[in-house]
C-alpha cells in the first residue's frame, strides 16, 4: 500500500465514528503489546522468580528440534530440568505443549520468543475490544480493551513466558467465534470456535473448561430445543454448529489424549499427574514434591477469598474503583437486558465465567500455593503476578466495567444537557469530569502497578548481579557445573542457564553433584573446557539477599600421584590449629598444632590407594574407594572457642594405578562451624567479601 493510499484508507476510517472506534482499539492493542514488549525486556531480561519459564522455553526449543522430550540416558540426574519427568533416561515437561509452541514460532522467525509476549497481549486486548462489541457496543468494547490492557495482572503476567495469558487468547477466539456463530449463523465461526477452545484445552485442560463451562451449557440448552421443535431430520442450524463446534473440539481433545499416550503411556495420564500424582484438582491430600497439605473445603474458600480479594483490590485495573465500576456495569446491564434481548446472550454467557471460574478454582489447591503466606499479598508468587489462576476473570471485570464507565459517561452526558447553560459550557464540564475520573483512575492504576513492578526489578537485579560472570564469558565448546540450592534441578534456580535439547551447545550446563556423576559428565564431554559456577551468599527467592558469582576454569589433573599443598593465614589470638583429611565415609586423619604461627602449611597427596596426610609425626593415609570426596580443613581456635575453618573439597577417581582429580578443589571459610556451604565460599578475586587477614592458597601437581 503506498503512502497515499495509507492516508486515504486513514481519513475514511475516521471519518465515522464507527472507523474511529475500530482505529482507537487498534491502537490500544498494539500498545498493549509494545508495552508487554517493554516490560519484558527491561523487567525480565532474565526472566522471573516464577522457574516455570525455564520449562516452556525449554519445551520450544525442543519442539524446534521436533522433540516431545530429552533423551538424556544415563546423565539424566545431572540434565533433569525443573519441572521434568524422568523415566529411563528420558525427560519430558509436566505441561502440555501449546505455550511453548506458540513461543516457538518467534523463536523461529525472529530468534526472540518475547515478540510472541507483544502479540499474546496485543491479541487479548482486540478480542477483549470484539467482545465488549458483541456484548455491547463498539464503545464499550474500546473502553473495555483499554481496562484490560491497563490491569496490572494482565501487564506482569503477559511479560513472562506462562501459559495464563496465551490460554486467555484461545479462549477468547473461541468465545467471539461462537458468539459469531450464534448471531449470524457462520458454520465457519463455529468450526473456529471449537478448534480454538480444542487448542485451549491442549494448552490448560482445568482452565479451558472452567471457560468454556457456560457456553456448553448454552450450547446443550440450544441444541436440545433445537432437537425438540424439529427433530432430528433435517439438522437446524443450532444443531449444526455446535456439532461442528464440538467436533472440533474434541479432535483436538484426542490429540491431547494421543500426547498423554505417547509419553505416560497411558491416554488418560496427564505429564502432570506422572510428575506429581496428587497435584491435580480436588480435595483431599495434595502434594508435589516435598510439599504437602490437606487440601479442605474450608481451607480452600479461605484461599480463593484471600485470591479474589488480591485480584479485585490489588489486580484489576484501579483497583477496588475498577471493581465496583464492574459491578454497577453487571447490574446496569441485567436491568437492560430485561426489556432490551440485544446482546443479553453474550453477556449471561460472560457474567457466567463469574460462576465457573471461582466455583472450579475452589478444587484447585494451587491459589493457596500461590500465597506464601495466607494473609500476606506482598509475598510470593501472587505479589509477583497476581491470581494468575483467575487470569481469564479479568475479560468479563474489564467488560463490565467499560459498559459501567460508558453508561455512566453517557447519563452525564445527558445530565449536563439538561443544565442550563451554554454548549460550550456543557462541553467543558463534561470533558472536566471525564478528566477528573481518568486522573483518579489513572492514578489508582499507577499505584497498583508500581510495587510489583518494583519487586520484580529488585529480582532482575539480584539475577544481573549473579549472571555477570557468565555473561561476561563467551563459551565455546564449554561445560559449566552449577550449584543445586534447590536440589537436583537444572533451571531451578538459574532457568537463564538451559541446555539445548541435545546437550550440544556451545556450552553445556550440568549440575555439580556427587563424585561418580560428576567424572560420568566429564566421561561423555572429554574435549570441552570445563567451569564450575559458584557463589559466596545464600541464594533465596528474596531479592535483597544478593550473592557474589564467581565462575573458575576446572580441570581433570592425572597420575599415579598427585601432590599437593594448602596453605592458609592465621590471625592474632590463635592458639591451636587442627588439621584433618577425611572421605565421604567419614575415615579421616588428623593433628594439632599448638602454636599455629601466622601461616599453616600442609602436604598432602592423592594416590591410587588414597589420601595421604603429612602430620609432625608421620604420614597417615587415609583410603579412598573409586571415586569419593577428599576434604581436607584447617580449624583455627581461639581461647575463648571462636573458631574458623579453611575448608576445601576435591573430587577423586582411582583406577588401575592412576588417582584423578577434579581441580581446583571447592574452597569455604566457615565461622564457628566446621563444613559449611555455598554462603561461605571463598572468592580469592574478591577480598571484600572476607576479612582482610583472610587468605587461602592451594596447589596440586603431579608427584
Amino acid at each position: 500500500m503506498s503512502p497515499d493510499s495509507f492516508r486515504d484508507f486513514v481519513a475514511r476510517t475516521v471519518s465515522t465514528a464507527a472507523g474511529r472506534e475500530r482505529l482507537a482499539a487498534a491502537g490500544i492493542a498494539l500498545t498493549a503489546g509494545v508495552v508487554v514488549f517493554a516490560i519484558a525486556t527491561q523487567v525480565f531480561p532474565y526472566h522471573s522468580v516464577n522457574h516455570d519459564e525455564g520449562v516452556y522455553l525449554l519445551q520450544a526449543a525442543m519442539l524446534l528440534e521436533g522433540q516431545l522430550e530429552l533423551h538424556a540416558g544415563e546423565l539424566a540426574g545431572a540434565f533433569r530440568p525443573w519441572f521434568f519427568v524422568e523415566d529411563g533416561g528420558r525427560l519430558y515437561p509436566k505441561y502440555n505443549p501449546v505455550p511453548a509452541a506458540m513461543y516457538a514460532v518467534s523463536m523461529a522467525l525472529f530468534d526472540e520468543p518475547r515478540v510472541t509476549l507483544a502479540a499474546v497481549a496485543a491479541g487479548n486486548a482486540a478480542l477483549v475490544a470484539v467482545l465488549g462489541t458483541q456484548v455491547f457496543d463498539r464503545r464499550a468494547g474500546v473502553v473495555a480493551a483499554a481496562i484490560f490492557a491497563a490491569s496490572p495482572m494482565a501487564l506482569l503476567a503477559s511479560a513472562v513466558f506462562l501459559p495464563y495469558a496465551p490460554t486467555t487468547l484461545l479462549n477468547l477466539v473461541f468465545a467471539v467465534c461462537y458468539l459469531r456463530g450464534v448471531r449470524e449463523g457462520h458454520l465457519s465461526s463455529a468450526a473456529l470456535a471449537g478448534v480454538a477452545i480444542g487448542l485451549a484445552f491442549f494448552a490448560r485442560p482445568y482452565t479451558a473448561v472452567l471457560f468454556a463451562a457456560p457456553f456448553i451449557l448454552h450450547a446443550l440448552w440450544t441444541v436440545g430445543r433445537a432437537l425438540l421443535e424439529s427433530g432430528i431430520r433435517p439438522l437446524s442450524d443450532p444443531v449444526r454448529r455446535n456439532v461442528v463446534t464440538a467436533a472440533g473440539g474434541l479432535a483436538f481433545v484426542g490429540l491431547t489424549l494421543a500426547y498423554n499416550a505417547a509419553l505416560t503411556g497411558s491416554a488418560l495420564r496427564f505429564p502432570y499427574e506422572a510428575f506429581a500424582p496428587l497435584d491435580g484438582p480436588g480435595f483431599g491430600r495434595r502434594r508435589i514434591l516435598g510439599h504437602s497439605i490437606e487440601y479442605t473445603p474450608e481451607l480452600a474458600l479461605r484461599a480463593n477469598g484471600y485470591v479474589l480479594e488480591y485480584l479485585t483490590t490489588r489486580w484489576f485495573t484501579a483497583g477496588l474503583l475498577g471493581t465496583a465500576l464492574a459491578v454497577a456495569g453487571l447490574v446496569l446491564a441485567i436491568r437492560r437486558w430485561r426489556t432490551d434481548p440485544a446482546g443479553r446472550t453474550a453477556g449471561l454467557l460472560l457474567a457466567g465465567l463469574f460462576v465457573s471460574v471461582p466455583l472450579g478454582n475452589l478444587f484447585f489447591w494451587g491459589n493457596y500455593n500461590v500465597l506464601a503466606t495466607m494473609s500476606d499479598p506482598t509475598d510470593g508468587i501472587v505479589a509477583q503476578f497476581g491470581p494468575l489462576y483467575y487470569f481469564d476473570l479479568l475479560v468479563p471485570l474489564s467488560i463490565f466495567a467499560a459498559f459501567g464507565a460508558v453508561a455512566g459517561w453517557r447519563r452525564l452526558r445527558t445530565l449536563a444537557d439538561r443544565v442550563d447553560a451554554s454548549p460550550p459550557a456543557t462541553r467543558a464540564l463534561a470533558v472536566a469530569v471525564l478528566l477528573a475520573a481518568l486522573v483518579t483512575a489513572g492514578g489508582a492504576n499507577a499505584a497498583l502497578v508500581g510495587p510489583p513492578l518494583e519487586r520484580n526489578a529488585a529480582y532482575t537485579d539480584k539475577l544481573a548481579d549473579a549472571y555477570e560472570p557468565i555473561e561476561d564469558h563467551d563459551f565455546e565448546d564449554a561445560l559449566v557445573f552449577l550449584p543445586t540450592p534447590y536440589g537436583d534441578w537444572q533451571n531451578h534456580p538459574f532457568q537463564y542457564l538451559r541446555n539445548e535439547p541435545g546437550f550440544d551447545g556451545p556450552v553445556v550446563y550440568a549440575l555439580d553433584r556427587e563424585p561418580d556423576d560428576d567424572f560420568a559428565v566429564v566421561d561423555a564431554y572429554p574435549d570441552r573446557t570445563y567451569y564450575r559456577y559458584a557463589y559466596h551468599g545464600e541464594w533465596s527467592p528474596n531479592p535483597d539477599s544478593h550473592v557474589v558469582p564467581k565462575l573458575e576454569a576446572v580441570d581433570v589433573r592425572a597420575g599415579e600421584s598427585l601432590a599437593g599443598e594448602t596453605a592458609v593465614a592465621v590471625p592474632d589470638r590463635v592458639d591451636s590449629a587442627t588439621v584433618r583429611l577425611e572421605t565421604d565415609d567419614g575415615t579421616y586423619a588428623t593433628y594439632t598444632l599448638t602454636e599455629p604461627g601466622e601461616r599453616v602449611a600442609v602436604d598432602w597427596t592423592l594416590e591410587a590407594d588414597g589420601a595421604r596426610l603429612e602430620t609432625p609425626t608421620g604420614d597417615a593415609t587415609v583410603p579412598t574407594d573409586g571415586t569419593d570426596e577428599v576434604a581436607l580443613s584447617i580449624t583455627l581456635v581461639q581461647p575463648d572457642g571462636g573458631s574458623f575453618t579453611y575448608r576445601q573439597d576435591v573430587t577423586v577417581r582411582t583406577t588401575d594405578g592412576t588417582v584423578e582429580a577434579i581441580w581446583p578443589p571447592e574452597r569455604t571459610v566457615c565461622y564457628l562451624v566446621t563444613a559449611c556451604g555455598s554462603e561461605d565460599t571463598y572468592l580469592p578475586d574478591d577480598p571484600d567479601v572476607h576479612a582482610e587477614w583472610v587468605e587461602f592458597e592451594t596447589r596440586l601437581e603431579e608427584g
